[in-house]
């Protein structure tokens, strides 16, 4: 086979053709994947109409799988989640965000694929964090690097926990999800490339500064994050597939689509503690 690699933007992004994942892979294929996913830090394939099984067995192919504390599942197949908005329950995540990063080991990348698509809107952006860590001057860089930050799950589902009957739903996922340090500059362990680690859904607080002075800087991080020359754009199609390395990259969904209804189908790949 032929793999061709149209890029999205000058910094991350590229749809990846040639590869059918409807098909038995053999190691070399999946070796292929994850080279580009490094090299493009978010990568896309369209027209890919794979099996739950074919989703497990592609995020598979990176490593073990995490689950979920606080979405539905499909039966059989605990590691997929149901990312799902309906009028009667709109999605609520608005903001820039890396998967899971209140875990002590966050994800090291996820694959997404599309069911259901409204007729108009509903993309996703990316944004590369090693374009904005290199895009910072030599002398903030210095300054974040021995900085840490704390992340939270109850912090970043604030939301769902003011819910009624959210704060007994999520009881137990609070308890297993304790708030963890990790460093605001990481190095990516494959590319080993520097990156920003901090987001505004997880991160809470940089550690050792005022409440003033953590909010001055992560206020900065955050607006020099989704400098449009660091991002990409991606429109959903059905049967469509984002894998995007989260160890390099933040995201953010556009929900300008209600009330249309949209379903996705996530795996979450298991990663190494940030350093």
């Amino acid at each position: 086979m032929t793999i061709t690699v149209q890029h999205l933007s000058g910094s991350l992004g590229a749809e990846i053709s040639g590869i059918d994942l409807t098909q038995p892979l053999d190691n070399s294929i999946y070796a292929d994947i994850r080279q580009l996913l490094v090299e493009h830090e978010v990568i896309f394939f369209r027209d890919q109409d794979i099996s739950l099984s074919q989703h497990k067995a592609l995020a598979e192919s990176f490593g073990p799988l995490q689950t979920h504390p606080a979405y539905g599942t499909i039966e059989g197949f605990p590691e997929i989640t149901i990312l799902e908005s309906t009028p009667e329950k709109p999605t609520m995540i608005e903001c820039w965000h890396s998967d899971m990063t209140f875990k002590k080991h966050p994800p090291m990348g996820t694959i997404l694929r599309s069911r259901i698509i409204p007729p108009k809107g509903g993309d996703t952006l990316w944004s590369s964090m090693t374009a904005a860590y290199d895009g910072l001057s030599s002398g903030m860089q210095n300054f974040l690097s021995s900085l840490t930050a704390v992340h939270d799950f109850a912090f970043g589902f604030k939301e769902s926990l003011a819910e009624a009957g959210g704060r007994e739903r999520l009881a137990q996922a609070v308890a297993d999800n304790p708030p963890v340090e990790h460093p605001v500059i990481c190095t990516h362990p494959e590319s080993g490339k520097k990156v920003i680690f901090v987001n505004e859904l997880f991160t809470t607080h940089i550690v050792g500064m005022t409440a003033k002075e953590s909010r001055a800087l992560l206020g900065f991080l955050y607006e020099h994050i989704v400098t449009p020359e660091f991002t990409c754009r991606f429109s959903w199609q059905p049967n469509s597939i984002a894998l995007w390395d989260n160890r390099s990259t933040q995201h953010k969904p556009i929900n300008d689509y209600f009330p249309s209804h949209r379903k996705l189908e996530r795996t979450t790949i298991d990663g190494d503690k940030p350093y």
